[in-house]
């Protein structure tokens, strides 16, 4: 039988997803918010709707008599997309809105953690009192991140110490509407995420990847959604050790064995301190541009994931080439404190070289493509190694054009990638 598979979302991510369904024996669908060129090439057909709203996806689901669906992004699946298409006998790979909590709500996940046991977890405390987080400033010994409780997009958290002050994370409190704030032990060491597939108890790991969140070069500036990152050409990056990224999926499996029934993707952002890594936040589902990074040298059929997952038989083991990858994200101007959208994009996917070229937040119009407010498009260098995928990701960027666009040109090239290393020997030797 031919599955039929809907795919919800229309950035990045969903395009990685979508390209690794295209050469699948699928009819593949998709809807969102916004017409993605790249995922409407690829998809037989294409819907604009509100990916939020469960009755307008699983009404889109009945109509083409999907098989399965994927959800994407993290406000459909708090928004309990994907319990209403399970309910509408549409298999989501994706958690339900409760199990999306471990996510979606960063209290419950601290306090999750906490009750199960989970390794890695950071000192801290919850608040709805914005005073009280205030005092619990003025008391702690050492520095604190505040991060709100609820979805920011990657951009709400600040850091004492060294995105801020004391007093100035005060003052941000005190003038923010949240109302629930987490505020944990500053994590001080080197970043990586590790991506699993779960579903039935079980869970398929990737390899590790470096985001980098920081607007600009040399990890200067606001908190992004991710300006690009990279992988090497093994599980872990050149910073960690095996025993590292094996300690990351300990945790992981900790998490999916804690939690019941959750399917769809667990992403583990982690710190590599000097004591191992400990858990930044877990997201329930592919990260932007992580996907970017491991889809593209995934070997096994991103199919052969889904339909065991629904038929609830074991998931299949992964394989990956032994390829090292490079993305760097072109963003409008302005992004992402006042970003500028409206800007024409003029990028030819026949012209990218080497690299693979995603699109992300940009909408399809009649007479073209265009920016919105959020990240514009991504290319992915692929090679043996980091420097040479590096070398793919800039050549394509170079033949698309970024006027009006920002990139960070810094990402995965080699004198940033040995600060990483650098880094970390120091935390280990006790000299940072």
């Amino acid at each position: 039988m031919t599955e039929t598979v809907l795919l919800v979302g229309g950035g990045g991510r969903e395009h990685a997803v979508a390209r690794s369904l295209a050469d699948s024996d699928a009819d593949l669908y998709a809807c969102a918010g916004n017409r993605n060129p790249g995922i409407v090439a690829l998809a037989d057909g294409f819907e604009t709707l509100d990916t939020t709203n469960p009755q307008a996806v699983t009404t889109y689901a009945r109509e083409i008599d999907a098989t399965l669906a994927v959800v994407g992004p993290e406000a459909p699946l708090a928004a309990g997309v994907a319990d209403a298409l399970d309910d509408a006998g549409v298999y989501a790979f994706g958690p339900q809105a409760d199990e999306a909590r471990i996510e979606t709500d960063k209290a419950f996940q601290r306090r999750f953690m906490r009750e199960h046991d989970i390794p890695g977890c950071p000192d801290f405390e919850t608040f709805e009192d914005m005073d009280a987080a205030c005092e619990y400033i003025d008391e702690y010994d050492g520095d604190l991140a505040v991060k709100p409780a609820g979805l920011t997009g990657g951009k709400g958290v600040r850091v004492i110490g060294d995105q801020c002050t004391a007093e100035e994370a005060k003052a941000y409190l005190r003038d923010s509407d949240y109302d629930r704030v987490v505020l944990e032990e500053r994590l001080v060491g080197e970043e990586f995420t590790v991506q699993a597939f779960v579903a039935n108890g079980q869970l398929r790991v990737t390899p590790a990847v470096q985001d980098h969140k920081r607007a600009y070069e040399g990890d200067e500036g606001p908190n992004t959604g991710g300006m690009g990152s990279y992988t090497d050409a093994s599980l872990e990056l050149p910073f960690m050790t095996e025993d590292d990224y094996n300690d990351a999926v300990d945790v992981l499996r900790a998490t999916v064995d804690a939690l019941d029934g959750y399917k769809g993707v667990l992403y583990g952002q982690f710190m590599l301190t000097e004591t191992g890594p400990r858990v930044v936040e877990f997201n329930a589902r592919f990260g932007d541009p992580e996907a970017m990074n491991t889809l593209p040298v995934l070997n096994t059929d991103f199919l052969d994931v889904l339909t065991a997952a629904r038929d609830d038989l074991s998931l299949p083991q992964l394989s990956f080439r032994p390829k090292a990858t490079v993305c760097k994200y072109a963003v409008p101007d302005g992004y992402p404190t006042e970003p500028e959208s409206g800007a024409k994009v003029t990028i030819d996917e026949d012209n990218a070289g080497e690299a693979i070229l995603y699109y992300a937040s940009v909408d399809q119009r009649e007479d073209g493509i265009y920016t919105t407010t959020s990240r514009s498009y991504a290319v992915v260098g692929v090679a043996d190694t980091i420097s040479e995928a590096e070398e793919i990701a800039e050549g394509a960027l170079e033949r698309a054009g970024t006027e009006g666009l920002r990139v960070r040109h810094d990402i995965g090239t080699a004198d940033l990638v040995q600060q990483r290393i650098d880094h970390m020997d120091e935390i280990r030797s006790g000299t940072d």
